[in-house]
């Protein structure tokens, strides 16, 4: 009986140029049910795509209605997805990733036919060409956003941007001000017309953009406060205004005296354009450049001679400063305006060799008697062993108070005075005394008892070639 195909079933046929074409009735992402051919070299080839596009109508997924490029739907993403929903710089940021490395290295690929090997390629090989890990990462990442979007769109059914594997990068590590060297840079800019921008990113660890973004309507002189509403950044058209860089960024500081001074001073010298002007102007009141802020503190810190640092490592040095002062880490993070506690304490907070020697030397004092402290103490020897840092201080060598030799002791961990000290000691070798008797005992008799073995193994062959070896074995 000849098979009848229902409907929706699909159908395979040979074509005149000797390739195979299936055909089936599907939904698009178009919304429509359209049929939808495929080609293949083989019969087999086509059922199997035949197949898969059956199982992925049944699921409830769309298919495609038409095959997409990457370099499309790249510039469909960055001009639907990217570009009203995310800030300016990262728009600015995924186009250029885009133009200059996506398009015309995997630009031509079918989006539905883009694999993990050749994500894979394409990043080994600009890593061969000399791009660094980091810019691989930033490659990947951009990619990565623009297939799980297409995932949505139900382009693809998985994200190979994702399953490539990169080199581990490690990043450099930052060695922020100590609280003198913030001081010295301080003094040092005093005399410098952005003294009080300096003042935001030491004291109070604000954001470079959050800085040239201030203005004078956020600076609340009447209750002390500062607001910190949006940052400067730099968009299509130029400078301008923009969002913060978190929820968390959004906060209000407290107005410390040395800033309010400064500020001010800066309002006193500067001509208000209204209550919506910035506190840091260029000439004619237009919105100052980073780089010219970063200008002046690369100069004040090469004609004082100060350890040169990033501008942002500021908030680090801040942050360094207040795990040292032993401030709860909440209100660091609110200080500095991180979403997450984490990222205070794992990026910003750094240690020092001060900081660590005082914990150690807490520790220390642990394991340190002052000599003549002789509080409440048994003379009852006891089974406890301890390590004792002044067991071995001879009681006439007239070390200081507090000095440390090697040695160990069997006795309670307390202190005691020069008899007790003798009569451990005492204890102690007549401990080690009886070991010793013991342990010689023990080897001697193990010693006569090898020998009188090895003795009776050597009888066994002469007897073994005898009559008497039944009587020998009884022996």
């Amino acid at each position: 009986m000849v098979h009848r195909r229902v409907n929706g079933e699909g159908t395979i046929y040979r074509r005149k140029d000797g390739r195979y074409e299936a055909a089936i009735y599907v939904r698009t992402t178009s919304g429509i049910r359209k049929r939808i051919r495929f080609c293949a070299r083989t019969w087999e080839e086509a059922h199997d795509k035949l197949t898969e596009t059956k199982a992925k109508a049944q699921t409830g997924t769309a298919v495609p209605d038409k095959q997409v490029r990457l370099i499309h739907y790249l510039d469909d993403w960055l001009e639907h997805v990217v570009r009203p929903n995310k800030r300016p710089t990262t728009y600015a940021q995924c186009e250029m990733i885009v133009r200059l490395y996506l398009k015309p290295g995997l630009g031509s690929q079918l989006i539905t036919r883009l694999t993990v090997r050749d994500v894979q390629g394409f990043l080994n090989q600009k890593i061969h060409d000399g791009h660094s890990v980091p810019k691989a990462q930033v490659i990947r990442k951009v990619l990565s956003s623009a297939l799980t979007c297409a995932m949505r769109d139900e382009l693809v059914s998985r994200n190979v941007a994702r399953l490539v594997e990169l080199p581990k990068h490690e990043t450099a590590e930052v060695y922020p001000w100590s609280a003198d060297e913030t001081k010295h840079f301080l003094d040092a800019a005093s005399t410098n017309s952005f003294y009080p921008a300096f003042l935001l990113l030491g004291l109070l660890g604000m954001r470079r953009g959050e800085v040239l973004g201030l203005r004078w309507q956020d600076v609340d002189f009447a209750q002390n406060l500062l607001h910190v509403r949006q940052q400067l950044q730099r968009g299509e058209d130029g400078l301008e205004l923009g969002p913060l860089k978190t929820k968390a960024s959004k906060r209000d500081l407290p107005l410390l005296g040395i800033v309010r001074h400064a500020l001010l001073a800066q309002q006193a010298r500067r001509v208000s354009t209204g209550n919506q002007s910035l506190v840091f102007t260029a000439e004619g009141g237009r919105p100052l450049e980073a780089s010219t802020l970063v200008r002046s503190f690369r100069r004040i810190c090469g004609d004082n001679n100060i350890r040169l640092i990033r501008v942002h490592d500021m908030r680090h040095s801040l942050a360094t400063l207040l795990k040292d002062m032993q401030i709860p880490v909440r209100d660091a993070q609110l200080i500095l305006g991180h979403a997450r506690v984490s990222t205070t304490q794992e990026i910003y907070e750094h240690g020092n060799v001060k900081a660590q020697r005082e914990a150690l030397g807490k520790i220390e004092k642990l394991f340190m008697r002052p000599v003549g402290h002789a509080p409440v103490r048994s003379r009852q020897f006891s089974r406890q062993y301890w390590f004792r840092a002044d067991l071995f201080s001879t009681i006439n060598s007239g070390a200081g108070e507090g000095t440390l030799t090697p040695g160990l002791i069997l006795g309670k961990w307390s202190s005691i005075d020069v008899k007790d000290r003798v009569t451990e000691v005492k204890l102690a070798a007549n401990v080690a005394v009886r070991l010793w008797l013991v342990g010689v005992v023990a080897v001697s008799t193990a010693s006569r008892f090898r020998q009188v073995h090895l003795g009776r193994i050597a009888l066994v062959p002469l007897v073994e070639s005898g009559n008497m070896l039944p009587a020998a074995r009884r022996a």
